[in-house]
């Protein structure tokens, strides 16, 4: 019997419109012959903000519960509040959906300029707490305009979200080179990064086959530049993640590059897939915007959804591709959007 998996795509605002459908083309090739993505589209974003007033239905999640997966391209307009996408539709679905990690990876591409003098090769992944910490949105605002005005926005740190990003580093840990790098910043906030440093290192007293360190931000963000093939597993907190898995973009030449996955491994929710590069509307309409990021991230879908030989087909076809150096424009190349996925596609392996 045929399998079809039931993908909710929500292409959003600026380039993602241009990335996904392009993206999508990639992963439906190299599927095999009895398997496809049967995707619906959905109109939420900033744009569905301007027209409703609202980033998606005040259903929207119960629309999109039943589906196997999510795919994103990006949220965000120049003429829509910044702070909203965030609020109204990013963490509405990552908490809704409990999808607890957010899975970054950084690979050192071989062909691809970038910042960091010689040739090391790099390869680790950020994983990232993705519905506590710092970006709970519990806070307040009060006398803004008066000399006393002042605001409050407060952290929250609990025992079972800290465990159960930690136990996921750990085993994922396991299953590549045996290091977790726990990046905190205990020193100074001496509350609430103590005690997420205190559960961590309890979860990884059960690990004892896996090496555990930890390392504060100000050394891990120069650590990734002088030496990232230190790295393996970074685990670390919601807003600390959000920063260096850009900067590990950075490091890979372009942030147009780097996938994500905002993942409940139980399963009992979608998981969301989506590129760290955000709307990018500066260049939108242009068709020069990268589609590695998408098609990487529609790689951890394959992956997620027990498509892993396909997974490795479309990262084996994007490395191939980067070899060749067909580049859009942020990596000093002159390709389109759609050449550099019909070049993904020409350079799927043959065996599946």
């Amino acid at each position: 019997m045929p399998k079809a998996y039931q993908i909710a795509v929500v292409p959003g605002d600026g380039i993602g419109p241009e990335i996904t459908p392009v993206a999508v083309d990639v992963l439906q090739a190299a599927l095999r012959d009895d398997v496809r993505l049967e995707c619906t589209e959905f109109p939420y974003g900033a744009g569905h903000y301007r027209r409703h007033r609202c980033f998606m239905p005040p259903d929207g999640l119960e629309i999109l519960m039943p589906f196997d997966a999510i795919y994103f391209g990006a949220v965000g307009l120049p003429e829509v509040d910044d702070r909203l996408p965030a609020r109204d539709f990013t963490f509405k679905v990552r908490c809704g959906f409990r999808q607890y990690v957010n899975y970054r990876p950084v690979e050192r591409h071989e062909g691809v300029p970038g910042p960091l003098r010689g040739d090391e090769h790099f390869d680790f992944v950020v994983v990232r707490e993705n519905n506590e910490g710092e970006f709970i949105l519990c806070g307040s605002e009060h006398h803004l305009d008066e000399p006393e005005g002042f605001a409050t926005q407060m952290s929250v740190f609990t025992r079972k979200g800290i465990t159960q990003i930690a136990r996921y580093a750990f085993e994922l840990a396991r299953r590549r080179r045996g290091l977790v790098t726990n990046v905190t910043k205990s020193n100074t906030l001496i509350h609430s990064l103590s005690y997420w440093d205190r559960v961590i290192e309890e979860t990884a007293e059960q690990y004892p086959d896996v090496r555990y360190e930890r390392m504060y931000v100000d050394n891990a963000a120069a650590s990734f530049v002088l030496r990232p093939a230190h790295f393996d597993v970074v685990l670390t907190t919601n807003m600390i993640g959000d920063i260096l898995s850009d900067l590990g973009g950075a490091l890979m030449g372009s942030l147009g590059l780097a996938p994500s996955g905002n993942i409940n491994p139980e399963r009992e929710f979608p998981s969301m897939f989506e590129p760290i590069h955000g709307s990018a509307p500066d260049i939108a309409g242009q068709g020069i915007a990268n589609p590695i990021g998408a098609i990487g991230s529609g790689a951890l879908m394959l992956e997620h959804l027990g498509e892993a030989v396909a997974a490795r087909r479309v990262r084996e076809a994007v490395a191939a591709t980067l070899r060749d150096r067909i580049f859009t424009p942020d990596l000093g190349g002159t390709a389109a959007t759609d050449e550099v996925a019909r070049a993904v596609v020409a350079r799927l392996p043959q065996t599946q």
